[in-house]
């Protein structure tokens, strides 16, 4: 199994070399040369097996000799083994043939611990082999961040830093970035918005000397490994209502596009998905261009649902190489001109995108008018992010193909807005309890390159 770039231009990789480098080095995200198939009959055959033996399954075609039978399952069993729901990615109904996917029983609450606990372990087993140690750099616009810090802090072989927009993220988030101990893991507040600090990543990733000189490593949505991981839980859930002898339905609220990208990827292993919705906060531009009007940047809207209030969606490429064909020169193109402020879609690659993918948009007012009518009409307290999908789903969904809607985040997470919905102030689980009393530790810091350059190479001990 080798993996290439969507701009043409790098090396192509197997599986460890991938995940370990993250960004390819001509600036494009890798994806896999061949897209793996699995039959119809190894797709039932997922049914009733625990969470670890299906995602087993769905992965091992995607690692090639990276590893064995017996390390990935090992790695995997590590992996989910600190989860809080034995299904680990539980059904929920809301209505008729319409389900909420929990993915928010991981240890920090978010859907991001399904792909980050799994990198951990990853890189963990690789870098211990190899003998090597590596400077992780991330941007998150809240969930990221927190996920990457706990599935890495206090590993021997990783320096994990972490990029978020300083004010920006809720306090849950914040915290659970900002409280871990151990020496290895730095939250860093940005004074600017997510694309800052995602730009700013992509700079440093760009800048040969600096990537090679701290060993640089990335764990946001751009490295494969953490859309492969999500890729598993589209697999379960579908098998869990009647695939493949049925089609089922996602909604996913998104703002990276990595979340929606891992179902496309599972449709296009076989999985019989009728639609892929992508569900939007008033930060729109994913809407706004699967409608037609071109991908366009903006401004960044502050909301009630922070981790979707991005312009630059990464993983949008990956989606635009298949659209184009597979033309790296035309992606390259466009990348080029989403630097000067955006691009227009050619007609074929936006009917490849509709084949695929469909939208809606929901505003501040929609998304807590949807948490309010959620807990009235079916008693469940949901999050912001989640009501953002919910809506889309309700509006979108036709009642002979079940519709799954991605719970992305614990309600607890995001108290304010879930308290401003309800009146029901979200409490955490216990084992997170005491996380408004522990010490925080970060560093305020410019979203100047130069600057944040600097302050990691200070950091990484010698």
């Amino acid at each position: 199994m080798k993996y290439i770039s969507t701009r043409g231009k790098a090396p192509a990789l197997t599986f460890e070399d991938t995940m370990l480098t993250g960004l390819a080095s001509d600036g494009g995200l890798y994806v896999p040369e061949v897209m793996p198939k699995m039959t119809k009959d190894e797709i039932a055959a997922l049914r009733g097996l625990s969470y670890e033996e299906a995602a087993f399954r769905v992965m091992r075609p995607f690692v090639g000799d990276t590893f064995t039978d017996e390390e990935f399952k090992a790695i995997i069993a590590r992996a989910y083994a600190g989860f809080g729901h034995a299904a680990r990615a539980p059904l929920v109904q809301l209505d008729s043939n319409h389900f909420l996917l929990e993915l928010f029983h991981g240890p920090t609450l978010a859907f991001k611990d399904f792909a980050m606990q799994l990198i951990g372990q990853l890189f963990q087993a690789a870098l211990k082999r190899r003998g090597e140690r590596v400077t992780i750099v991330g941007a998150t616009s809240g969930d990221t961040g927190s996920a990457a810090i706990e599935a890495f802090k206090g590993l021997d072989n990783v320096d994990v830093y972490i990029l978020y927009p300083h004010g920006r993220v809720s306090e849950v988030q914040r915290r659970q970035m900002t409280t871990p101990s151990e020496a290895n893991v730095h939250a860093l507040a940005v004074d600017g918005d997510f694309d800052d600090c995602q730009a700013a990543l992509k700079d440093m990733f760009a800048d040969a000397d600096f990537r090679t000189g701290v060993k640089l490593a990335a764990v946001n949505s751009i490295n494969w490994a953490r859309v492969l991981a999500q890729v598993v839980y589209y697999f379960t859930s579908a098998v869990s209502l009647g695939a493949p002898d049925r089609k089922v339905s996602f909604t996913v609220p998104t703002g990276n596009f990595g979340d929606i990208f891992a179902g496309y990827v599972a449709k296009q292993m076989g999985l019989p998905i009728d639609r892929l919705v992508v569900a939007t906060n008033q930060n729109d531009i994913l809407h706004r261009c699967l409608s037609g009007q071109g991908y366009h940047k903006g401004p960044t809207h502050p909301s009630i649902s922070p981790s979707m209030d991005i312009q630059v969606s990464s993983n949008f490429e990956r989606a635009l190489f298949d659209a184009y064909g597979r033309d790296a020169a035309a992606v390259a193109q466009l990348m080029d001109e989403l630097k000067q402020g955006g691009f227009d879609v050619s007609q074929g690659a936006m009917e490849a995108l509709r084949e695929s993918f469909d939208s809606g948009r929901v505003s501040e007012a929609e998304t807590s008018e949807t948490i309010t009518e959620t807990l009235k009409a079916s008693a469940e307290l949901i999050c912001p992010h989640t009501a953002v999908g919910v809506k889309v789903a309700n509006d979108q969904r036709v009642p002979e193909v079940p519709m799954i809607t991605l719970s992305t985040a614990h309600p607890a997470k995001f108290p304010a807005a879930v308290e401003a919905a309800t009146g029901i102030h979200p409490p955490l689980p216990p084992a997170m309890a005491d996380l408004y009393e522990r010490p925080e530790r970060v560093t305020r810091i410019s979203r100047e390159l130069a600057v944040l350059k600097d302050h990691i190479r200070g950091q990484i001990p010698a």
